[in-house]
């Protein structure tokens, strides 16, 4: 399966990005203060690992905060790194 057939689905009661395939959820988890975003935890089961699933996730992430102008604040490792790999996410971050 390939990442542009994946849908993600914002679950704001949850707070989380989420990717249903089959019976797995994938997720990246955030809570909101003021005008911030917290990227919390990004969790993909070892069934969807490998697919680029986690990156799709916090793409979703990050592009929800830029049209929403949200400052990011990555407390997942898998984020930040994400962010560092991607200067065009670089400016969300404060």
């Amino acid at each position: 399966m390939q990442t542009k057939d994946i849908k993600v689905i914002q679950n704001q009661q949850q707070k989380r990005f989420e990717i249903q395939i089959d019976s797995h959820t994938a997720e990246l988890t955030y809570y909101q203060n003021g005008n911030a975003i917290i990227f919390t935890h990004t969790g993909v089961p070892p069934a969807l690992e490998g697919q680029g699933i986690a990156s799709l996730l916090v793409k979703t992430g990050l592009q929800y905060a830029r049209d929403n102008n949200l400052k990011v604040q990555p407390l997942c490792w898998f984020v930040s790194r994400y962010i560092d790999r991607h200067p065009e996410f670089q400016n969300l971050v404060g």
